[in-house]
C-alpha cells in the first residue's frame, strides 16, 4: 500500500478546471486549453506523499527549472508560456505557477545516467547491465559510467515505481524514431546540464525528463534538473564504493528508515509526520542546491 497519507483538497479558481492531483504538482486548464501547474511543497519518499511538507520547496523547484529552461533553450523548447498569475488564483501560488503549452505527452521517462548509483546500480549487480545497456566489470557504487547513457522508465501512477524498460520496448511504444530522438535529446540535455553543474562543484548523477509533442516539435515538459527529479553531488565529496551526499530529500529518507520514525517501509502504515529538524535540513538543502548552480541569493 502506498499513495497519499491524505490526499489534499484541490483549491478552487473560477475559470480553471482541475484536472489532476499528483505527488508534488496540482494541474488545471484555463478556458484557452492551456495548462496551469502550480507546484506544491509535498514531499514524497519510498512512494508515499508524506504528511508534512517541506516550506518553499514548490516555489524553489519552479524556479530552478525555469532557470534550466533558459539555459537548454537552444537544444529543446519547452512547455513554459508565462509565469503570470491567473486571475482569482491564491497569493500562495506566485513564484511556484506556470503557464504552460497542452502537449501530446510521450508516455515515457526519459532518464539520463552518467553515474552507477539507484535502480541502475541495483541491476547492474545483478546482471552487469543497466535497462539492458551492457556496462564493464568493476563498477561499483557512484563509479562514473564510460559515456552517459539513456535508459528509460515507464510512468507509473502515484504510488507505484517506475519500471525500467529496454530501448527496444520504448521503441515498440512510441515508434523508432520518436524513441530515437528521445534518446539523442535527452543525452544532449544531459551532456549540457552536467557540464553546467560541473562547473559550480556539482556532479549530475542522473536525471529524468519528461517530453510531449507541439505538433512535430518535440518539447521539454514537466519540470527539469531540479534535486527531485535529479541527483547532484557535491564533487569534492564525490568516492566511488559508497552512497554519495546529495542535494535532495534524503534527510527524509534517512529518517523513515531510522528507528526514530518507527516505522515499516515495507507495511501498509502511512509514514509519520517529520519532525521540525528534518523538515529545515532539507529545506536548507533545496535551497544551497538552487543558489550554487544558479549563482543566485534565494530570497
Amino acid at each position: 500500500m502506498s499513495g497519499f497519507v491524505e490526499k489534499p483538497e484541490p483549491v478552487e479558481v473560477p475559470g480553471l478546471t482541475h484536472l489532476h492531483t499528483g505527488k508534488v504538482r496540482d494541474l488545471y486548464q484555463n478556458a484557452a486549453g492551456e495548462l496551469i501547474m502550480v507546484a506544491s511543497d509535498r514531499t514524497s519518499a519510498y512512494d508515499w506523499v508524506l504528511p508534512t511538507e517541506i516550506p518553499d520547496k514548490g516555489r524553489v523547484l519552479t524556479q530552478l527549472s525555469l532557470w534550466w529552461f533558459e539555459q537548454l533553450a537552444d537544444l529543446a523548447p519547452n512547455h513554459v508560456l508565462s509565469t503570470d498569475l491567473p486571475a482569482g488564483a491564491p497569493a500562495d501560488w506566485a513564484g511556484r505557477t506556470l503557464v504552460c503549452k497542452s502537449l501530446a505527452m510521450v508516455p515515457v521517462e526519459c532518464v539520463a545516467r552518467g553515474y552507477l548509483t539507484g535502480s541502475g546500480l541495483v541491476e547492474y549487480q545483478q546482471s552487469r547491465t543497466v535497462c539492458g545497456l551492457a556496462l564493464p566489470e568493476g563498477l561499483v557504487n557512484g563509479s562514473e559510467l564510460p559515456a552517459p547513457i539513456f535508459t528509460p522508465a515507464t510512468k507509473a501512477a502515484v504510488g507505484d515505481h517506475d519500471e525500467n524498460v529496454s530501448y527496444e520496448e520504448t521503441a515498440r511504444q512510441v515508434g523508432a524514431d520518436v524513441a530515437a530522438q528521445l534518446r539523442r535529446t535527452t543525452l544532449d540535455v544531459y551532456g549540457r546540464a552536467r557540464d553546467i553543474a560541473r562547473e559550480r562543484g556539482l556532479i549530475l548523477a542522473d536525471t529524468k525528463f519528461e517530453f510531449g509533442f507541439e505538433g512535430e516539435q518535440l518539447t521539454l515538459a514537466d519540470e527539469v534538473l531540479t534535486p527531485d527529479s535529479s541527483r547532484f553531488w557535491p564533487a569534492d565529496q564525490w568516492q566511488p564504493g559508497r552512497s554519495q551526499p546529495s542535494f535532495d530529500k534524503q534527510f527524509v529518507r534517512d529518517w523513515l528508515t531510522s528507528p526514530a520514525a518507527d516505522w515499516d517501509r515495507t507495511g501498509e502504515q502511512p509514514p509519520p509526520a517529520l519532525p521540525q529538524e528534518i523538515v529545515e535540513s532539507t529545506r536548507a538543502k533545496y535551497i544551497e542546491a538552487y543558489e550554487r548552480l544558479t549563482g543566485l541569493s534565494w530570497s
